[in-house]
């Protein structure tokens, strides 16, 4: 029998290993009345972003289904949406449409129609007490690890990472695969150099083809600005940790996905098939964008590889980080959730902390919080751009 765990069944099957109340503002403009609502109201979560205006179709699109990706979320069990006024294309009414359809409830509010933010912060706040009242009625029930969609990233990364922390990762990964579930590796910039590793475990010769077209297009866009992706990549801190090159970290980097087959090339926010695997995913290097984009897909959990240290917490999808630096877990063990610089100091194998980091999976899928998730550290929501302004 494979592993359980206990969480909230959703109307559309999802299961969610956190029952939030998501408070999600439509535009910059309802930023601090979201805030206001999620302050007042116990286990609500806000999402604040500075877009939803003047944007390009595209980018608004790309806005609109992050927003909606968020409501979707298994971890959320309802929401309210708040918007200023009318942005066609990511109105309050379209994003409330979109995520109803997972059969979770949702309510909107206008501020210009509500009158004002002082009427608007009053009926979002009555609106959420209610449906916090319906969801604090739902139970836990048994689960499947096969029913876990497992996210995987990395951050502030150093010479330990590629050797310790990510083969680790790699390890529960394959774990969860052969319990049937699904993983999302992402962060194409820094898959660059890794290409003949990964195109190899492809399923089909057509998956293959499309990584290395994804890669391709996202070299050329960075391209397109004037400037070289070997120009940011790799970042200071991990000059400063020891990587040389962006190949060095890449190769280093994939190793987070294991050995397991790789079942299909995601677009940015894209809902993967349910066969079970490894999944790729079109997403900047930049961790915030690269994790919301994750949990837009539906990833219920990640784990955040770090070898320097790091803050980083999605608000709604739990993010365990663990390092393999013996160094960065005793200056960062206030937000750094599991130390497995025993690898590196010969007392701990790859597979032992692989196991260990699949038991915390598990704990925290059964509601065990992580050390960011208690301090409120939501340092993990960033959307995306992919025009400019107008």
């Amino acid at each position: 029998m494979g592993t359980k765990f206990w969480g909230y069944r959703r109307p559309n099957g999802d299961v969610g290993c956190r029952n939030h109340l998501l408070i999600l503002s439509g535009t910059i403009y309802a930023n601090s009345v979201c805030e206001r609502v999620a302050n007042t109201i116990t286990g609500a979560v806000p999402i604040t972003h500075h877009l939803g205006r003047c944007q390009t179709k595209s980018d608004l699109r790309q806005t609109f289904w992050t927003l909606v990706g968020m409501g979707q979320n298994p971890n959320v069990g309802a929401v309210v949406v708040i918007d200023h006024f009318r942005e066609e294309g990511c109105t309050s009414e379209e994003i409330a449409h979109e995520i109803a359809k997972t059969g979770k409830p949702v309510e909107i509010v206008n501020i210009r129609e509500a009158n004002g933010a002082i009427e608007a912060t009053a009926q979002a706040t009555r609106k959420a007490m209610y449906l916090m009242r319906e969801i604090s009625k739902q139970r836990r029930e048994e689960a499947d690890i096969s029913e876990l969609l497992f996210g995987l990233n990395c951050g502030t990364s150093d010479t330990t990472s590629g050797l310790s922390s990510n083969v680790a990762l790699g390890a529960c990964s394959d774990r969860i695969y052969r319990e049937g579930g699904r993983s999302i590796l992402a962060e194409f910039p820094e898959l660059m150099g890794a290409e003949d590793w990964l195109t190899a475990r492809c399923v089909t010769p057509e998956v293959a083809q499309k990584f290395l077209d994804y890669i391709k297009q996202y070299e050329e866009r960075i391209l397109a600005t004037g400037e070289d992706i070997r120009g940011s990549q790799p970042t200071g801190d991990n000059i400063v940790g020891g990587i040389s090159t962006i190949e060095e970290k890449s190769l280093g980097g994939a190793k987070k996905g294991g050995s397991q087959p790789i079942q299909d090339v995601l677009w940015i926010l894209e809902k993967p098939k349910k066969d079970p695997g490894l999944y790729l995913m079109y997403t900047p290097g930049h961790g915030s964008e690269s994790i919301t984009a994750i949990a837009a897909a539906g990833s219920q959990l990640l784990v955040f590889s770090t070898g320097g240290g790091h803050t980083i917490n999605h608000p709604l999808m739990p993010t365990i980080k663990i390092t393999g630096n013996i160094n960065s877990w005793n200056r960062m063990s206030d937000t750094v959730d599991l130390d497995l610089s025993g690898i590196l100091a010969g007392k701990v194998s790859i597979e032992e902390a692989g196991d260990m980091i699949f038991n915390e999976v598990v704990e925290v899928l059964n509601g065990k919080l992580t050390k960011c998730e208690i301090l409120k550290e939501n340092t993990g929501f960033a959307i995306h751009r992919i025009g400019l302004s107008i």
